[in-house]
């Protein structure tokens, strides 16, 4: 069954009147006083019992108001996505607007870390101790690492693994062993990469939502995707490239799903294959997916056979892993007795399980608050549109559509917060979660004042603060 996505209306979103925009700004109230919340009560803790390991809760970085070369750059892709975004997202031919949202989004990513330079902003961040450019000379015999990768999880095992790499499965540290091969030495050349490639998330998210939901709320989606806040932190982490990965693996299942392609299913279990042996946590990602497959399900009864790539693809990376000698479940296990032995099992559950959300809020930005408020809206009144009126992609059943794909992220952002695997960090750690939320800024009227507030708590952010990533 092939979908056809309508042509875009340049009609405004719903606002609602006042009413709505009381109750937006209500959310927005409610989130600052979290994230303050979040500062007081992490400060007083870190400043008395020392257990956050943090040096700006619920952030991890410090107090260090700064400009430097990135930041003229930074404030006019600023200024020129409020000011052109929306038009150009509306007007643009669909196959410009995806194009120019990931160089877009490349040019705001490389401008924020170029505030702090080009050495600290992007050259060093991934050659730290903790990070995965220190174990590249321990790859070179690769299946030999692969099989010997579990014996040095845990802190006390000889020549235990640094936190980063200790704390994903192989595929994470591998990446960047294949680039150093391949001649792309360095952090400079790292850190290019997971902003080059992370940035192509907001692109697959983008795709994701157009064929799921329409092309008029993706449109709307887009320039909030790639004035994002959570931009800060995508340049430079490898948790952006991550992000991108797993981005893709949705998006490809979307376009399997709902245009009968058998290549894309096969990519996209390729990638979820991936997605699961470059970090533990994003096995959530199923969450996401599930939502895909219940949108689509017309799509799979009308051709079941796109099941068989998609689960050929899935199994790939798995098996080729687990034929190198690397346990998956094992390497899980011993994770998990790491993560205790270190700062994980000091920091306090009770704090994070709350602050994690405040850090959710500093990613999103205060936009995407007042959005996934209405996206709740939506959901609770019209969710028995999003199935039953599949190709309805005017009115209220393709709003329901995508409140469905943004409350499934939410979801799978909070099953890990309550986890208690995701104490502090998640700036960075919940970036793949975090790049679906912004699309629920379509439902907002005025996107202008909206980017607005999104680009200022970005730049607040990057300028007042050395983060850590």
């Amino acid at each position: 069954m092939i979908r056809t996505v309508r042509s875009p209306s340049t009609r405004a979103p719903r606002s609602g009147g006042p009413r709505a925009l009381r109750r937006d700004l209500y959310a927005v109230g409610a989130a600052a006083l979290l994230v303050t919340a979040a500062v007081l009560v992490g400060r007083h803790i870190q400043d008395t019992r020392r257990t956050l390991f943090v040096g700006w809760p619920p952030l991890v970085g410090d107090w260090s108001p700064h400009t430097g070369p990135g930041t003229p750059a930074a404030v006019a892709v600023a200024a020129a996505t409020v000011a052109y975004g929306p038009a150009l997202a509306t007007r643009l031919p669909w196959r410009a607007v995806l194009p120019l949202a990931w160089a877009t989004a490349t040019a705001w990513t490389f401008s924020l870390a170029l505030i702090d330079g080009w050495e600290r902003g992007i050259a060093v961040r991934l050659t730290t101790r903790h990070e995965y450019l220190q174990v590249i000379d321990r790859f070179h015999d690769i299946p030999a690492a692969l099989r010997d990768f579990t014996h040095h999880i845990l802190l006390h095992s000889p020549d235990n693994w640094p936190a980063h790499v200790a704390g994903h499965p192989p595929a994470a540290p591998l990446t960047f062993v294949l680039l150093d091969r391949a001649g792309l030495r360095g952090g400079g050349w790292a850190g290019v990469w997971c902003i080059t490639v992370g940035a192509t998330a907001c692109v697959a998210v983008l795709v994701a939502i157009r064929v799921l939901a329409g092309e008029t709320l993706a449109r709307r989606a887009a320039p909030f995707l790639v004035l994002a806040p959570a931009a800060v932190w995508m340049g430079t982490s490898a948790d952006a490239y991550f992000a991108a990965v797993a981005a893709w693996a949705v998006a490809l299942l979307a376009v399997a799903v709902t245009g009968g392609s058998l290549r894309a299913a096969g990519a996209s279990g390729l990638l979820f294959g991936l997605t699961c042996y470059l970090s533990y946590g994003l096995t959530l990602m199923a969450v996401a997916a599930a939502a895909v497959l219940v949108l689509g399900r017309r799509g799979i009864r009308a051709r079941p056979v796109l099941l068989v790539p998609l689960v050929a693809g899935l199994a790939v990376v798995p098996a080729a892993f687990t034929l190198a000698g690397f346990d998956w479940w094992e390497a899980y296990h011993l994770l998990v007795t790491r993560y205790h032995q270190g700062a994980g099992g000091v920091r306090p559950y009770g704090y994070w399980v709350w602050a994690n959300l405040a850090c959710t809020v500093l990613i999103a930005g205060l936009a995407t608050v007042a959005g996934l408020r209405r996206a709740g809206s939506v959901l609770v009144r019209h969710r028995a549109d999003a199935l039953t009126r599949p190709d309805d992609f005017r009115g209220r059943a393709a709003e329901a559509r995508l409140a469905l794909v943004v409350s499934a992220a939410l979801l799978a952002l909070v099953v890990a917060d309550l986890s208690g695997m995701s104490k502090a960090e998640t700036e960075r750690i919940w970036l793949p979660f975090a790049v679906w939320l912004p699309p629920a800024c379509a439902f907002l009227p005025r996107p202008r004042a909206w980017l607005t507030a999104q680009a200022l708590l970005a730049l607040l952010l990057n300028h007042l603060l050395r983060t850590g990533w």
